[in-house]
């Protein structure tokens, strides 16, 4: 039976004191956080004694490590920012490698978008392709598309990503961005980019705007309705192949989640559990709908 909190503390004073006494000079085990609720725990405990949660694996453990490889301020938007890029190289050597000519204006091979997973309502709904929904989110037509995009993507990421915590925020963006293909996808569109979930983001944020009072927020409020006109706008007459469909199923998804979600940080204890336990679900849904895109390049290749 482990000792109580304060106990293991002047059982471990004491241990330290004869250890140096008599030359020792290693480091002594020291107390551990509770990755869930913060509470500072035995050296020896295995669960906390606050919310229960395990010390040896829990999902806020797992989820507070990986968060330490992206250390920063905003972990999850650098992530989905370098898987983004990434996805863009992968398009780029394979458009390259089957002749496509590419310039500053110039669109990626259609067939190489189509293998890596773009969006297709003949591929979603007839042949049940459904990981195209998460992975078109990191395809992009054209060097200005994914730039604009990105830039975007780090302008208002880490404000959302700060607000509602990295975990929260990876299942927002995931679940905002489906919605919009989804949508997209009924209509007939094929599309690709991060813009179905960039407009959630927005969604979210004129959502917070009216929970909040205040002239700021009012102003706030003001300039996004602005910004979603003007998206909206410039898509129907740039005569550019943009999809507002997506736009509009992102946009909406994201007001709705903004309206369910408290706008703020998780608190410890079950909130924090449920909120990682958000962010692993969407982190598998991404993983899972890359493998399956994945088979499908093999097979299609074969």
């Amino acid at each position: 039976m482990a000792l109580p909190y304060e106990w293991q503390l002047r059982v471990n004073k004491i241990k330290v004191f004869f250890h140096r006494f008599f030359g020792g000079n290693e480091e002594a085990p020291r107390p551990k956080m509770c990755p869930a609720c913060g509470t500072l725990v035995g050296v020896s405990a295995t669960r906390c004694h606050e919310c229960g949660t395990s010390l040896t694996f829990s999902l806020a453990a797992a989820g507070r490590g990986v968060s330490g490889l992206f250390s920063g301020r905003a972990p999850a938007t650098t992530v989905l920012l370098i898987v983004n890029f990434l996805m863009f190289a992968v398009t780029l050597v394979s458009s390259l490698q089957r002749g496509t000519s590419l310039g500053l204006m110039a669109t990626m091979d259609g067939e190489v978008l189509y293998r890596l997973g773009a969006s297709s309502p003949v591929a979603i709904f007839y042949d049940h392709q459904w990981f195209r929904l998460v992975t078109a989110m990191f395809l992009h037509f054209d060097i200005l598309h994914i730039a604009f995009n990105m830039w975007v993507l780090w302008d208002i990421g880490p404000i959302i990503e700060e607000v509602y915590g990295s975990a929260r925020y990876l299942f927002l963006y995931t679940i905002t961005g489906i919605a919009g293909f989804l949508l997209s996808a009924l209509r007939g569109h094929n599309a690709v980019g991060a813009s179905t979930a960039l407009m959630g983001l927005i969604g979210i944020m004129l959502a917070i705007t009216t929970k909040r009072g205040g002239a700021a927020m009012k102003a706030e409020r003001s300039r996004l309705i602005l910004w979603i006109v003007i998206i909206f706008a410039w898509g129907m007459a740039s005569g550019l192949n943009v999809d507002n469909w997506g736009h509009f199923g992102g946009v909406a998804s994201g007001f709705a989640l903004g309206r369910i979600f408290a706008d703020r940080q998780p608190t410890p204890g079950n909130e924090m559990k449920r909120a990682y336990a958000l962010g692993w679900l969407a982190a598998v849904i991404i993983l899972v709908s890359f493998a399956f895109m994945i088979w499908h390049v093999r097979d299609g290749l074969s």
